[in-house]
């Protein structure tokens, strides 16, 4: 999702990107670091010319905030080189990337002969790449962070916490839903109530933990949630949109068949069911996800999905959390997202959100009106 935006920065606090590096990728000594931001116009990358637009925070920070910072702490932190690139903005979450890069020198090069030289790389950017860097993680043999939607805010909690804490509290909750046969998500909405039900089969549960030191893997920061590839899922659920338009959708066989406008203009919602029917995989369930950790809200999804008392749900490609839809499973490559669909309190207000997990031949309930219930409580 377009992450909302902020004027101002204020930078990390001294030794917290160190701390938060450090930890993320058990630094050894001499890494090469590349930092990676998109544009949706690439001639504001000439002459740096994308510093001076107060309308791009995100691409300021991935230059300022990691990239100039990064070089300054070469020493501190014992890394080696440390390189900067820019691409075309794909307009939407999880898209595959562009095949080329502009590095610093103004150069246009393929993205594979850059990531093949470095050994971290930090995609601090407008449009989630989580997806497809992370199957390009695997192919070429790097690791990585996805920091998608960055603000002030998010700099200064959610990317200035303790990963060890987080990594070790997210287990917390993943051991307790491992092997979960379903979980039910509640919504009362408009005097209705409204039932998803992911069915997850006995699966191993998955956690977004924030450690990162094996080659191939890539984090997406902020992290702390636990989550689910769901087998199969039925019945209905809302969804808001950008402009505050709310919809409210049926899903029969993992997949969305159809829906309706409830709320804004529900142009909005026709266009999503019209590339539903174009790339049915586009309308697949790919993820359950409930958030672990204590944070502020931010106004940007990155952070605000991994609180505790949210659960989100993701429709699309689901390859890089161990699915089976990739990229190459669309008809239309522009139709290839992974969209997440968050429900928070400060998203969906208007939304009362349930969510009750069976195991065992036991029901126990997770959140109640956004809230953990004392089962999750006494977990974490």
């Amino acid at each position: 999702m377009h992450a909302s935006q902020t004027r101002t920065e204020i930078p990390l606090r001294q030794g917290d990107l160190g701390r938060l590096f450090r930890t993320v990728f058990e630094l050894s000594g001499g890494e090469r670091f590349g930092v990676f931001t998109d544009l949706a116009d690439l001639s504001k990358a000439r002459d740096l010319a994308f510093l001076a637009d107060a309308a791009l925070p995100i691409q300021r920070h991935a230059y300022r905030t990691f990239y100039e910072d990064l070089l300054r702490r070469r020493a501190e932190l014992g890394i080696g080189d440390v390189s900067f690139f820019l691409y075309e903005a794909t307009g939407g979450s999880n898209l595959d990337l562009p095949e080329t890069v502009i590095g610093l020198d103004g150069r246009e090069r393929p993205l594979r002969e850059a990531l093949r030289e470095i050994d971290i790389a930090l995609y601090v950017s407008t449009w989630s790449a989580t997806a497809p860097i992370t199957a390009l993680a695997k192919e070429i043999g790097f690791r990585g962070a996805t920091m998608h939607g960055v603000n002030d805010l998010i700099l200064a909690t959610g990317l200035a916490v303790d990963y060890e804490q987080v990594s070790a509290r997210a287990e917390r909750l993943r051991s307790a839903i491992d092997g979960a046969d379903e979980v039910r998500l509640e919504f009362g909405l408009a005097g209705g109530r409204h039932v998803l039900r992911l069915d997850l089969r006995g699966q191993a549960a998955q956690k977004s933990h924030g450690l990162v030191r094996t080659l191939g893997d890539i984090a997406n920061l902020p992290a702390g949630e636990v989550y689910f590839v769901p087998r199969d899922a039925e019945g209905f659920f809302p969804r808001k949109f950008d402009d505050g338009a709310l919809g409210l959708f049926e899903v029969r066989g993992r997949g969305i068949v159809s829906g309706r406008s409830l709320a804004g203009d529900g142009r909005e919602v026709e266009a999503f069911l019209a590339k539903v029917a174009e790339d049915p995989n586009a309308g697949q369930i790919g993820e359950l996800g409930l958030g672990t950790q204590s944070l502020p809200f931010a106004g940007a999804d990155i952070q605000d999905e991994k609180i505790l008392g949210t659960a989100h749900v993701a429709t699309g490609r689901s390859d890089h959390l161990g699915g089976s839809i990739d990229g190459r499973s669309f008809k239309n490559k522009r139709n290839a997202v992974h969209d997440d669909i968050l429900f928070a309190p400060n998203k969906t207000p208007e939304v009362d959100l349930r969510a009750v997990m069976r195991k065992g031949g036991r029901e126990v309930p997770l959140i109640e009106g956004y809230r953990p219930t004392p089962f999750i409580e006494a977990l974490l």
